[in-house]
């Protein structure tokens, strides 16, 4: 059986607050490991990872927990949204696990529906909903919460190309309107172009292709 395989090393990133970095790379490269590590659910062999302050490293795992329930916000190539649930309930999921007010976090929930092109279906259920609008729910729960980091795995890989462009605009839009340092790994330039910064991620770390 073989050993296990190195990805990448010398790998050096930083994000500010509103803005939005694109990894682009090759399928098996190692993206969706790097959003992992980012997010502390995965180790590096070697450095380190600080989100909003917070070395991930130095923290056990509930309060590694705690941090991506209160700092970091995801959007899944496969929305996740649950399909037996409002809009208002999926989106307002990450403040009821950090929050017992459950009508500020309605409100809240609401307000981020609006962000996203949703205004007034807070109690549509999301069975109902299109892919396009599905990762909108998706990206209006990422940052309801107002994370300081958020990521995304392939948000529109299963959208047609003219909803991904809107649907990426939007997340890019409300990236930089929530002031959160925003990472989305893809493997397509066209998703990419609607970053600040495009990096291509290899073995031997990052190398920045330019941005808007």
């Amino acid at each position: 059986m073989p050993g296990p395989r190195r990805l990448f090393r010398n790998l050096k990133l930083d994000v500010a607050a509103g803005q939005l970095v694109a990894i682009i790379g090759e399928s098996g490269v190692g993206k969706s490991t790097l959003l992992n590590i980012l997010a502390g659910l995965d180790d590096a062999d070697e450095g380190s990872v600080s989100v909003d302050g917070a070395v991930l490293g130095a923290l056990d795992e509930t309060a590694r927990t705690r941090l991506r329930r209160e700092r970091i916000g995801f959007v899944f190539q496969a929305f996740h949204v649950l399909p037996y649930l409002t809009l208002g309930q999926n989106v307002a999921l990450p403040l009821a696990l950090v929050s017992p007010d459950a009508a500020a976090a309605a409100t809240r929930a609401e307000a981020m529906l609006d962000a996203v092109g949703l205004a007034g279906r807070a109690d549509d259920y999301a069975r109902d909903l299109s892919g396009g609008e599905l990762q909108r729910v998706a990206i209006a729960r990422a940052l309801v919460h107002r994370p300081a980091l958020i990521l995304a795995d392939e948000p529109t890989g299963n959208l047609d190309p003219e909803t991904a462009a809107r649907v990426l605009a939007l997340f890019a839009d409300a990236v930089r309107a929530g002031g959160a340092a925003g990472v989305m790994v893809t493997h397509s330039d066209a998703s990419a172009a609607v970053a600040d910064r495009v990096l291509t991620l290899g073995t031997n770390g990052l190398v920045e292709r330019g941005g808007r």
